[in-house]
């Protein structure tokens, strides 16, 4: 027996997209200049039009106009045509203190008794699927799309894309256990287009385009042999299946930050807890939970205690401890799930204060989350500069992705005497 599964991924152009990336980059530069800054950004884009809202504590002054234009601009949108311009598009700001009734709740005597900024209830997942231990439709899904956007940008080929961008993967698996990915079923790619002068030649350019210069790329960067044999000649191809794509990004789609919470986490595949991550620093659990969660099930799947887990952490706002921890390995494991659970009480430190030391989340790390999802990168350590108001530079070494880190497999085996 067999069964069909779809997970769905965004451009960086999406609208949804663009106002994430806006958030997360006027984070990371709240984050550059004063650490201990608590950010909740809110973006919405529209036709000519960026509004920027929400609550902030910090001692940094930066240029929030500068910042979203730098976004805008890299995504692509720099042209009139798009009616939506880096250089020319309104920027309307209302941001206000944070609530000092929360503020108060949180903040303890000890730092390391510092309260979660709300109640907020996360998931982790990993699944052994795949080298990063994420879902595979999910995996081709953002890749398809990052290759779409690169091509885009050298500006050689496909000479008519435009920013915005979304695709959709189904792939057939075996349902008897070990369970395993068969076939690639369905790719869906719909992508943002300059005009062409017929119907008929847009439909043959999109389609001839997609299957002889993306597909190729993708499978030469992304894929392993064994993934490449999952696309065959019965691997149906949805190309703009709606036809004319022209009108597109914030012209098209009212965009507002937080709303791809699926394509940031699982594809899918898993549950979600239902708070957004990007605008928000990490004393917010929805955020800093969620890649604790994640950090917790990747590595106890690449230890191979279980080839699939999934765990539920649950806050309650100015209290530090977690409420409940719960985990599913969905029949995979070689121990029960409560031997598991209570391990994990028991190892890993999940106080806000310690999440947020631990994966070195006070750090300006969060535009490179904000497109193409939040979990599955490659930890690395990166240069980034920022600006502030009064035109002051500087340069933070920062290591991104770090919830991505294999770091407790050697605690972890020792526990479990693997």
């Amino acid at each position: 027996m067999t069964y069909l599964f779809t997970s769905e991924s965004v451009s960086e152009g999406h609208p949804d997209k663009i106002s994430d990336q806006i958030s997360d980059s006027i984070l990371d530069h709240f984050l550059a200049f004063d650490p201990n800054s608590k950010i909740a950004i809110e973006t919405l884009v529209t036709t000519g039009q960026i509004i920027i809202s929400g609550e902030v504590k910090s001692n940094a002054w930066i240029n929030i106009n500068d910042i979203s234009r730098n976004i805008v601009r890299k995504i692509g949108y720099s042209k009139n045509e798009y009616k939506f311009n880096a250089d020319s598009c309104g920027i309307f700001t209302s941001i206000k203190e944070q609530s000092q009734d929360l503020l108060k709740g949180i903040i303890k005597d000890s730092i390391e008794q510092t309260g979660a900024g709300d109640q907020g209830i996360v998931f982790g997942y990993a699944v052994k699927e795949t080298d990063n231990y994420m879902p595979i439709e999910l995996e081709i899904a953002n890749n398809l799309l990052k290759e779409l956007a690169t091509i885009r940008k050298e500006g050689v080929e496909m000479t008519y894309l435009r920013p915005d961008s979304k695709s959709q993967i189904t792939l057939e698996h075996s349902s008897n256990y070990p369970y395993k990915p068969i076939h690639v079923h369905s790719v869906v790619i719909s992508t943002q287009h300059n005009e062409f002068d017929t119907k008929e030649k847009m439909n043959n350019c999109l389609i001839k385009d997609i299957i002889n210069i993306l597909m190729p790329r993708f499978k030469k960067k992304y894929c392993s042999k064994n993934l490449r044999k999952l696309f065959t000649n019965k691997t149906r191809y949805y190309i703009n299946s709606i036809g004319k794509f022209v009108i597109g990004g914030p012209n098209g789609d009212t965009g507002l930050t937080g709303r791809k919470i699926i394509v940031d986490t699982y594809g899918s595949r898993a549950r979600h807890g239902g708070g957004a991550f990007s605008g928000k620093d990490p004393s917010k659990m929805d955020r800093s939970g969620a890649y604790e969660a994640r950090h917790i099930a990747k590595n106890i799947v690449a230890s191979g205690i279980a080839n699939e887990l999934l765990i539920q952490i649950s806050y309650v706002a100015g209290i530090s401890e977690p409420i409940s921890i719960f985990v599913d390995t969905c029949g995979t494991s070689k121990v029960s799930n409560e031997f598991i659970t209570k391990n994990i009480k028991e190892n890993f430190d999940l106080r806000p204060y310690a999440i947020e030391k631990r994966l070195k989340l006070r750090e300006p790390i969060y535009e490179e989350t904000s497109a193409y999802g939040h979990m599955g990168k490659n930890p690395k350590k990166i240069n980034k500069f920022f600006i502030d108001m009064k035109k002051r530079t500087i340069k933070k070494e920062v290591e991104l992705f770090t919830w991505e880190k294999l770091d407790y497999l050697n605690i972890i085996k020792d526990i479990f005497n693997i």
